[in-house]
C-alpha cells in the first residue's frame, strides 16, 4: 500500500500548490470557484485512498521516508488503519466545506484573506495524520494552527476578530509547546523522536503520567477540553462559516486523533488511574460546553460551544476504553474506542451541517443574533429542513447518527460493574450522569435555536428579506444530512469499518454487524442490548405519514386558518413572541449562579409609571476570571516592570550578559 500513501502525500503537495496559486490569482473574478474546484477534487481523492485504506483490513501499514526534516531520521509517514479513518473524516469534511465555499465564497468581502489559507489548512491537517516521527508532527500540527489562524483573522477588522485571532495564536502556542515536552520525554536522552522507536521503549510510570498530563493540556486546547477552550467561542465564530465548520467539525477531531495517537499507541500499557481523570474532564467538559451554549444569543457562538460538549463526550469514552484496557477487558475496550470513533465522525457530520446552516442564515439575512431572526422556514425551506436534520443529530434522537453513537456511549458505560477498582465504581455512573444530563440540555439547547431561528414571526427587517441561498451551498448541506440520515439507520456497517481500528489499538474489535439480521447493531450480545436505526425510520415515517393521513381525512378536510389567540392583547408584534433568552431562564436560573455567577436586576416602575419594565441579566466566564483573567494581570504587571529595561545604557546591557553567562556557567559546573 505504499502507493496510498505516497497518492496522500501528492495530494498535499498539490494542496500546498493550490495555496500558491491562489495567491497568484489575487483578486481575479474567477480564484474563487478555481481554488474551491481543487480543494474539492483533491480531497475526494484523498478520500478515496484513505476509504480504501480502511475497508480494507487485509492490508498492514504502509510507510514512506523523505529527505526533509531532522537530518538523522529525515520526515516520517505512516499510513495505518487509526490515521486512514481521520484521514477520511479531514478529507471528507474538506471536500464538502469546498462545494459550500463554491457558493458562500462569492459573497466573501476578502477572499484574497481566505483562498490561500484554505487549502494550506487542509493540507495541514492531512499532515498531521500522517506524520510518523515527533519532528514532522509538531512542524505539521504547527503548521496546521497557523494557517487556522489565519483564517480566524480574515475579517480582522470586525469586532473582537482580532482578540480572537490573538487569544487563538496564544493557546495553540501553548499548546504546541505542552506537545514538545510530552514527545521529549518519550524520546528520552536518546533522542528517539520517529513513533517506531517510541513505541519499542518501555517507558516509566512517571513518564506515563507526566505525558498524559501534557497530551491533556497539549491536545485538549487544540479539542476544546475545559478549561482551555477560552479560544474556541471567539475563534469559530470570527472565521467564515466553512472554515468555522472545519475548525470545529475537523480540526478538533484532529486533535483527538493526537490524543489517541500518544495515549494509545505509543505509551504502551495505561495505567487504570489515568481513565479516571480523562473521563472527569470529559464529563466536566460536556456538561459546561452545553450549558455555555443555552445562554447564548449568537448562533455560531452557541454551536462553539456544543462543540465543547461533543468533545467532551468523546473523552469520556476514551476515558472508558482506557480503564477497560488497563484491566484486559478487551471487548469493552474496543466497544468504548469504537463508540468514541463512531462519535468523531458523526460530530463531523452534524457539526458541519449546522455551521453550514448558520452561514447560510448569515448570508441570506447578514444576522447572527438569532433574537433578530424567526420565520425563516417560509423564506429558506430547503435550509430548514437540512438544519432540523443537523438539531436532530445532535440532540441525539433516533434514527439519526447521533444517538448512534451516544448509546454506544452509554452501552460501554454499562459495562462498568465488571471493572475492579473501587474508584472506577464509582466515578463511571457518575460521568454517565452527566453525559445524560448533557444529553437532555443539547435537546433543549437546540430546540431553542430552531424554533428562535425558523419557527415564528420575523424579528426583523432583515428576517423579513430574506431569500434561500446558492444551490452548492444547498448541495453541500444536502450531502451532510444525507450521511447524518444514513449512518443512524445503518450504524452496524459503520462499526464493522471501525472495528479494525480498535482491533490495531486495544487488541480487540466489536462483533462482525452485518451478518445480524434486520442490520441491527448489537455491540455486545443480543440479549443485552440491540439498536435498528433502520426499524425506527420506518416506525417514524409510517407514523407521521398515518398522522398526517387520519387528521386531514377525518379531523379537516380542508386548512383552516384563523387570527392568533392575542391573549386578550388588541394587536400582537414579533416582539411578544417566546425568545431564545425566555427559552433559556428557567435553566440559567437553576445553574446559572454555579456556572456564570448569573444576576438578575428587575427595573418595575411603579403602577401609572409608563416606562416599560427591563430586565437586565449579567453573566460571567468564571474559567477567565479564575483562571485566565489572574494571568493577564500577572503578564502586564512583569511586563510593565520589564518595561525600563528597554532604556538602559550600553554598559549595563554588556553588564547583564556577563551576569548572565557567568550564571549559566555556574549551574553547568553545578550539574557536572
Amino acid at each position: 500500500m505504499t502507493g496510498s500513501i505516497g497518492l496522500l502525500l501528492g495530494c498535499i503537495a498539490v494542496l500546498l500548490a493550490t495555496a500558491i496559486l491562489a495567491i497568484g490569482l489575487g483578486r481575479s473574478g474567477r480564484a474563487t470557484q478555481v481554488i474551491y474546484g481543487v480543494t474539492a477534487a483533491i480531497s475526494a481523492v484523498a478520500l478515496v485512498a484513505a476509504l480504501t485504506q480502511l475497508l480494507d483490513a487485509l492490508h498492514d501499514s504502509s510507510t514512506l521516508t523523505l529527505p526533509l526534516g531532522l537530518p538523522w531520521i529525515g520526515a516520517n509517514f505512516r499510513l495505518d488503519m487509526l490515521s486512514a479513518f481521520f484521514l477520511v473524516v479531514v478529507n471528507l469534511g474538506g471536500g464538502v466545506a469546498s462545494v459550500f465555499g463554491l457558493g458562500y465564497g462569492t459573497h466573501e468581502p476578502a477572499p484574497g484573506r481566505v483562498l490561500p489559507f484554505f487549502p494550506a489548512f487542509l493540507a495541514g491537517m492531512n499532515l498531521v495524520v500522517l506524520a510518523d516521527d515527533a519532528f514532522t508532527f509538531l512542524f505539521a500540527w504547527e503548521f496546521m494552527s497557523l494557517s487556522s489562524w489565519a483564517l480566524v483573522m480574515a475579517h480582522h477588522r470586525e469586532p473582537g476578530n482580532a482578540r480572537a485571532g490573538y487569544i487563538y495564536l496564544v493557546m495553540a502556542s501553548f499548546g504546541t509547546l505542552a506537545l514538545l515536552l510530552a514527545f521529549g520525554l518519550l524520546a528520552g536522552p536518546d533522542g528517539g523522536y520517529a513513533f517506531e522507536t517510541i513505541r519499542a521503549v518501555e517507558h516509566k510510570p512517571l513518564v506515563v503520567a507526566l505525558v498524559l498530563g501534557l497530551m491533556l493540556l497539549g491536545a485538549g486546547s487544540k479539542a476544546g477540553l475545559v478549561p482551555l477552550h477560552v479560544w474556541l467561542p471567539l475563534a469559530h465564530p470570527a472565521a467564515p462559516s466553512h472554515v468555522s465548520a472545519l475548525m470545529s467539525g475537523v480540526m478538533t477531531k484532529v486533535a483527538v486523533y493526537g490524543f489517541i495517537r500518544v495515549i494509545f499507541d505509543l505509551v504502551g500499557e495505561p495505567n487504570w488511574w489515568s481513565s479516571i481523570i480523562v473521563m472527569f474532564i470529559g464529563g466536566a467538559t460536556a456538561v459546561f460546553g452545553i450549558l455555555s451554549a443555552l445562554m447564548e444569543r449568537d448562533i455560531k457562538r452557541l454551536l462553539a460551544y456544543s462543540t465543547i460538549e461533543n468533545i467532551g463526550v468523546i473523552f469520556v469514552s476514551l476515558g472508558l476504553a482506557l480503564a477497560f484496557e488497563a484491566n484486559g477487558m478487551r471487548l469493552a475496550a474496543a466497544l468504548a474506542l469504537t463508540a468514541a470513533l463512531f462519535h468523531v465522525l458523526n460530530h463531523a457530520f452534524f457539526k458541519s451541517l449546522l455551521f453550514f446552516g448558520a452561514g447560510a442564515v448569515l448570508t441570506a439575512t447578514g444576522e447572527r443574533d438569532m433574537e433578530r431572526l424567526g420565520g425563516l422556514i417560509h423564506r429558506m425551506p430547503v435550509t430548514s429542513v437540512v438544519f432540523l436534520v443537523g438539531c436532530f443529530a445532535i440532540s441525539a434522537l433516533p434514527p439519526l447518527n447521533g444517538f448512534a453513537s451516544e448509546w454506544l456511549v452509554f452501552q460501554a458505560i454499562l459495562q462498568s460493574p465488571d471493572l475492579p477498582q473501587f474508584g472506577l465504581k464509582l466515578m463511571v455512573p457518575a460521568v454517565g450522569g452527566m453525559l445524560a444530563l448533557a444529553a437532555a440540555l443539547a435537546a433543549a439547547c437546540f430546540i431553542k435555536v430552531y424554533g428562535t431561528v425558523f419557527l415564528g414571526r420575523p424579528r426583523s427587517a432583515a428576517a423579513i428579506e430574506a431569500r434561500e441561498v446558492d444551490h452548492f451551498s444547498l448541495a453541500a448541506m444536502s450531502i451532510l444530512a444525507s450521511l447524518c440520515l444514513l449512518a443512524g439507520m445503518f450504524p452496524g456497517l459503520v462499526v464493522d469499518a471501525l472495528s479494525p481500528v480498535a482491533n490495531s489499538l486495544v487488541g480487540s474489535g466489536l462483533p462482525r454487524q452485518a451478518e445480524v439480521a434486520w442490520l441491527s447493531l448489537v455491540p455486545i450480545a443480543e440479549s443485552r442490548s440491540s439498536y435498528n436505526g433502520l426499524l425506527i425510520f420506518a416506525f417514524v415515517a409510517l407514523s407521521a405519514w398515518l398522522a398526517v393521513f387520519f387528521i386531514h381525512s377525518f379531523a379537516s378536510r380542508a386548512v383552516r386558518r384563523g387570527p392568533a389567540w392575542g391573549c386578550g392583547l388588541p394587536s400582537l408584534s414579533a416582539d411578544m413572541q417566546y425568545s431564545g433568552d425566555s427559552f433559556a431562564q428557567p435553566i440559567r436560573r437553576v445553574f446559572g449562579q454555579l456556572a456564570f455567577r448569573a444576576h438578575e436586576e428587575i427595573d418595575m416602575p411603579a403602577p401609572g409609571d409608563m416606562r416599560a419594565a427591563r430586565l437586565t441579566v449579567t453573566m460571567r466566564d468564571i474559567v477567565w476570571d479564575s483562571i485566565y483573567a489572574p494571568i493577564v494581570r500577572g503578564v502586564r504587571f512583569v511586563a510593565k516592570r520589564l518595561n525600563g529595561l528597554q532604556f538602559l545604557t550600553i554598559r549595563r546591557y554588556l553588564s547583564i550578559v556577563f551576569a548572565a553567562l557567568v550564571t549559566l556557567l555556574l549551574v553547568l559546573a553545578l550539574w557536572a
